[in-house]
């Protein structure tokens, strides 16, 4: 997180130039001001933001731990306010410019803790954000409270919102649900913040930034909330965590980031990066969202010919495949399902699980070469 305070950069004027020509700088780190680099690229251009904008924390003087100590605290620059008024006005600059880049069905997840997450919620509902959820993330190892004075601050608040109330967002519910051990994703989720060797430093050994985010909460939100191509924005770049994720994960991203050592750090990270390979990345879909592929089409792709034989999973019924994607066993005639249902005297049939191929030999279930279909298409859950 950095802020992103007008500094008339010639990275924003480069990336205005870019944008007067219809193009978006993919997979690339813009140097300088969000607002600016954002109001440069094309409306309506953007699947996701994820933003972890400065928190103000208004800290006043050096913060030490009870040995004396000095904590590397977030004391920068780019997180001094002069009032929550000058934050309000520059919270809902970049939020209004955000909500311009957004495609109508776009989202935006914005991070914070309580120093500001309640001021940026009311201002994207004034903006005319739609929000679906507040996150919890919870620090399994949080810092603790140094001076005693106040509970230890263990989470941090994520918002979730949809660009527009009747945007059709995505949301890969049932990713989410494997990720989460086949349970439903809840909306707190318990995270460790980042360190040990993930934690990136300087040529000091230093933090390279005080705010690092986990790359774990990143795959999380990526996953959850966007597919394979799509184009994620970070306003407040830092160190390229969310470019890191978003490129091994398949994704494309936009970086903004005024500070140029956040830049150079972020790019050499996320030049090391390996993505996965196409297959990896897809996710887990619902199968309402998997596109229909009628049996008859697997007919007339000649994965079946006609006069092939299925026989049903109990294996006392053989059935024979027509050039019309019917099946014909004994009296029944009719779908897949029709004939599945008749033949076991229940009231419904699921056919692509209780027909089966013959396949080296061995018994397949026809859903196989559905699915086959829907890989070749590019649309395989």
């Amino acid at each position: 997180m950095a802020s992103s305070i007008k500094t008339g950069s010639a990275g924003a004027s480069r990336a205005a130039a870019r944008a007067g020509a219809g193009e978006l700088p993919l997979n690339q780190i813009v140097a300088g001001d969000c607002i600016e680099a954002m109001n440069a690229m094309p409306a309506g251009s953007v699947d996701l933001i994820f933003a972890d904008p400065p928190y103000n924390l208004q800290l006043k003087g050096e913060l030490h731990r009870p040995d004396n100590s000095r904590v590397d605290a977030v004391d920068d620059a780019w997180d001094r306010f002069d009032s929550f008024a000058a934050y309000d006005r520059f919270t809902r600059a970049w939020l209004k410019a955000a909500r311009r880049v957004l495609k109508p069905d776009g989202a935006i997840w914005v991070i914070g803790s309580y120093h500001n997450i309640y001021r940026v919620g009311a201002a994207l509902q004034d903006l005319g954000y739609w929000i679906l959820n507040d996150v919890i993330w919870r620090k399994s190892n949080p810092m603790p409270n140094f001076r005693g004075k106040r509970l230890t601050n263990a989470h941090e608040t994520l918002i979730w919102a949809a660009r527009d109330e009747a945007g059709k967002y995505t949301f890969n519910y049932e990713a989410l649900k494997e990720l989460n051990d086949g349970v439903q994703m809840r909306s707190d989720w318990v995270l460790p913040i980042c360190s040990g060797g993930e934690r990136l430093r300087d040529e000091n050994g230093d933090k390279a930034h005080p705010t690092q985010k986990p790359e774990a909460l990143l795959h999380r939100v990526i996953v959850g909330t966007t597919n394979p191509g799509d184009v994620i924005l970070d306003p407040f770049f830092g160190t390229g965590t969310t470019g890191a994720a978003a490129k091994r994960l398949g994704r494309n991203w936009i970086g903004i980031e005024r500070e140029e050592a956040y830049r150079k750090v972020a790019q050499a990270r996320i030049d090391a990066v390996v993505p996965y390979d196409l297959d990896a990345v897809r996710v887990t879909r619902a199968r309402r969202k998997e596109p229909r592929i009628p049996f008859g089409q697997l007919v007339e792709r000649r994965l079946l010919e006609p006069g092939d034989l299925l026989y049903s999973i109990n294996g006392r019924h053989v059935a024979k495949v027509r050039a019309d994607g019917t099946l014909v066993a004994r009296d029944a005639r009719g779908s897949i399902h029709q004939v599945g249902a008749a033949l076991e005297g229940a009231p419904s049939c699921n056919g692509w699980t209780y027909w089966h191929f013959k396949k080296d030999g061995r018994p397949a279930p026809i859903d196989v070469l559905r699915q086959q279909l829907r890989a070749e298409l590019g649309d395989g859950a």
